[in-house]
């Protein structure tokens, strides 16, 4: 199977399930991005992966991220419009005052109930991590989202966010499970 073909097919399943085709992709590379903090950043052996935990984030990515996202960008193209460089500016500006805060916060209180932590220790964790995955929230992604709604169009918008997420989702995974593996 050629790349043009593999292109096709994505292209005729985003346009007939553009939900679940982004949901696909943003759990398999959020799960990835997971994978990867344990082999590359933690040194885990392959064999001593813990898988549950890759499928926690993989599986926030499945039923949340994806599908949010996806929404998302379909509310900012209906609101602040689909093209010009002030409508990407205007775009920025909502999606990390709005998204981009509120999304990190979910993904940390669901990571903490997935991982059956107490409210207290959720609250002690997001207290510790929140600001600083913000903080560097706001070094990486305006730039990306610049580029990605000035120049994408909105079917694959998903998809750039997500394979550039790749390297996010490593650092969220490394960041949300640092304290777990001290311990």
């Amino acid at each position: 199977m050629s790349a043009r073909h593999i292109l096709q097919l994505y292209q005729k399943y985003l346009h007939k399930h553009p939900y679940l085709v982004q949901a696909i992709q943003t759990g398999a590379l959020m799960g990835a991005g997971d994978y990867i903090s344990q082999t590359l950043v933690e040194k885990k052996s392959v064999k001593n992966v813990d898988l549950v935990r890759t499928l926690r984030f993989s599986s926030i990515g499945f039923f949340a991220g994806g599908p949010a996202l996806r929404a998302w960008y379909g509310f900012l193209n209906k609101y602040i419009g689909s093209k010009g460089k002030t409508v990407a500016l205007k775009k920025v500006f909502v999606d990390q005052a709005v998204f981009a805060p509120s999304f990190l916060l979910f993904v940390l209180v669901t990571l903490g109930v997935m991982q059956g932590k107490s409210f207290e220790h959720i609250e002690k964790d997001i207290q510790s991590n929140y600001l600083d995955i913000l903080k560097t929230n706001y070094y990486v992604w305006p730039f990306i989202q610049i580029v990605n709604f000035y120049y994408i169009p909105l079917q694959y918008q998903v998809l750039i966010v997500q394979t550039v997420a790749l390297f996010w989702n490593t650092y969220l995974a490394w960041k949300t499970n640092r304290n777990e593996l001290t311990q």
